[in-house]
């Protein structure tokens, strides 16, 4: 009797060191996937922080509450199965896929560089400007989701194409805990940006000693800091949107672009010969980027000369 205990008691403790290996193999891989999702979660907390400027401080954080809980929904109600059916039965559409959410994250950052050298803002949504109260609130809440939706898109197809030889109920596990840490990451340090302002606020108002002087450092940093992310994001979207790109070319066979860029990366890191992996990220990061803006503004030309086509075939 004791030795059927013991012997169970032996399994139970088997069992829970494979669960227990098989939870530090999902948060690695995890961890893994997310890290490729980098850029893409650099623009997606550079991005959000707009969604809340005009509200009230009472407001900020219901707001970005109700925002993080929309981006949960995405990933997992949405884009979850989707993704999880295509890497299943069709997986050699994930690369396409991949390639054109890279092309929309190029457009996305060469509009936003026209719009600034052109000087025209273009409001894009329903007007929530236009709107006042509960009404503005969720339009902009409405808006961010829906700009949250791409962005989500982007990181978890990065993110499964990572750990597509991974068998289907680990793909799953992985996924599950990437947008859970993610969105945890992107909203709580959105959270703790439109925060510091208050912050800032409180300190200036304590007497005496360093608080003052810090919490003012804060108020007046504050713009420029939202100005620097917003730079940031346009940045993040154009480097990650073309590097989609070259990797997809070279996995569907045209290696020409992908290579040139290798090579780049290696002649430039041989010829400075020190921090040689910085720099070979840096060469591929900016031939990235270049390529991003190359793509977005011929999609943005596309995008102008196809109104005009259909305005002047219908005179």
């Amino acid at each position: 009797m004791s030795g059927g205990l013991v012997a169970l008691l032996d399994d139970v403790a088997a069992l829970a060191k494979l669960a227990a290996a098989s939870v530090d193999d999902i948060g690695a891989a995890a961890g893994r996937a997310g890290a490729k999702a980098a850029g893409v979660v650099v623009d997606d907390t550079a991005v959000t922080p707009r969604y809340v400027q005009g509200f009230t401080a009472e407001r900020e954080l219901p707001v970005i509450k109700r925002i993080a809980k929309g981006s949960l929904r995405n990933k997992l109600l949405f884009i979850l199965p989707a993704a999880m059916l295509l890497s299943q039965f069709a997986d050699w559409l994930l690369t396409p896929l991949l390639m054109l959410g890279g092309i929309y994250l190029c457009f996305e950052g060469a509009e936003k560089i026209w719009e600034k050298v052109s000087g025209h803002q273009h409001e894009k949504g329903d007007g929530p400007a236009l709107l006042t109260g509960t009404e503005q609130e969720s339009a902009m809440v409405s808006g961010a989701i829906r700009t949250d939706f791409i962005l989500s898109a982007e990181i978890m197809v990065i993110s499964l194409n990572e750990v597509a030889s991974e068998p289907f109920l680990s793909r799953l596990m992985i996924l599950i805990v990437v947008a859970f840490a993610i969105t945890a990451l992107v909203y709580g340090v959105v959270g703790l940006i439109v925060k510091m302002d208050d912050v800032g606020l409180r300190l200036a108002a304590r007497p005496g000693g360093l608080a003052p002087g810090i919490g003012r450092g804060l108020v007046q940093g504050m713009p420029k800091l939202l100005a620097l992310l917003s730079t940031v994001g346009i940045a993040a979207m154009l480097w990650v949107g073309g590097h989609i790109l070259l990797v997809g070319l070279d996995d569907i066979g045209w290696s020409g672009p992908y290579d040139l860029v290798h090579h780049a990366e290696e002649a430039v890191a041989d010829a400075i010969g020190v921090l040689q992996g910085l720099v070979a990220w840096l060469v591929n990061t900016g031939a990235s980027a270049i390529l991003g803006v190359a793509v977005g503004a011929l999609v943005i030309v596309v995008m102008h000369a196809l109104p005009r086509r259909s305005g002047a075939g219908g005179h």
